[in-house]
């Protein structure tokens, strides 16, 4: 049989397999040339190595008392970045207390993610009463005072590393549903989607195989700015006494070293500055693959 006669394998719609790869290999070109957002990489690859590595290596309790309380950075007996009231190195709770954080912003990240995705996916692609009534659900959560309700779920139940991440996660899942369901718009119509219709692809493949991948670049950018937001908002909570007592988190590290920040103003700005060079790392990486991913955006 001729090749131009050959039937089209209902696995994949013809013309989508090569739809993104060019572009793919042209966006990663890009990004690599960004020089900002390559210096978020870094920033990011080294704070990880800092949380998740170091410690592998530096076995000291951060609880433990190392020096006298109030010692400044670089003195006799104060360490690499001093100690705080009750003599606790500083350096060692940078590095415990960065685990703690990313994964809580980690978890409530892939809660985001999950329910953002899942609901505007299922918005976007049906429309109709379902989009109706999934619309009225964010909008919903959306007009929430965000960092209101998550002080009221994390008080009213004991804060745990699992009442931390449903706090973040269902404050800030209705953004990605919104912009997911824009996507799913704007593609469900294309003729790559109709030619996955046409030859009997499911609903669930089309979304999860055709429309899902080829939306993916805009989503990615967002996920990266929406785990800096959960690191944010985490801090914000233990900066209020609302973290989990169980781990030292940056957050939790600047709220208990809030009161002397006159006095010993490196107990609450070297975790800061942990905190503060992780979201930029993420802001540089996403608008770097913003600029990446769009056209319009490369010149600039």
């Amino acid at each position: 049989m001729p090749e131009s006669l050959q039937p089209v394998s209902p696995d994949l719609p013809a013309g989508v397999s090569g739809i993104g790869a060019a572009p793919g290999r042209e966006a990663l070109r890009m990004f690599v040339r960004n020089k900002a957002a390559i210096f978020g990489v870094f920033l990011l690859t080294s704070m990880l190595i800092l949380s998740f590595i170091v410690p592998l290596f530096f076995d000291r309790d951060p609880g433990a008392r190392v020096g006298g309380p109030h010692v400044s950075p670089g003195s006799e007996g104060g360490g690499l970045m001093g100690t705080d009231n009750l003599g606790r190195d500083i350096w060692t709770i940078v590095i415990y207390g960065g685990a703690a954080t990313l994964k809580i912003a980690a978890g409530a990240s892939a809660m985001i993610i999950f329910v953002g995705l899942s609901l505007g996916a299922l918005a976007g692609y049906y429309g109709g009463w379902v989009d109706s009534l999934l619309m009225r659900i964010t909008e919903f959560f959306q007009v929430l005072p965000g960092l209101l309700f998550a002080i009221v779920v994390v008080a009213l139940f004991e804060p745990s590393y699992w009442t931390i991440t449903f706090a973040i996660g269902s404050i800030s899942w209705p953004q990605l549903m919104r912009l997911t369901r824009a996507e799913f718009l704007r593609i469900k119509n294309l003729e790559y989607v109709k030619a996955a219709r046409a030859i009997g692809a499911s609903d669930l493949r089309i979304i999860t195989r055709v429309i899902l991948p080829n939306a993916l670049p805009t989503l990615i950018v967002s996920a990266t700015l929406i785990m800096g937001a959960a690191i944010v908002i985490e801090a914000g909570l233990a900066f209020l006494g609302l973290g989990d007592p169980g781990s030292l988190s940056w957050g939790f590290a600047i709220g208990r070293a809030r009161e002397f920040f006159t006095t010993n103003w490196w107990a609450v700005t070297f975790p800061g500055m942990a905190i503060f060079l992780t979201v930029l790392g993420l802001s540089l990486v996403g608008d770097g693959l913003q600029d990446a991913y769009n056209p319009k955006l490369r010149g600039r």
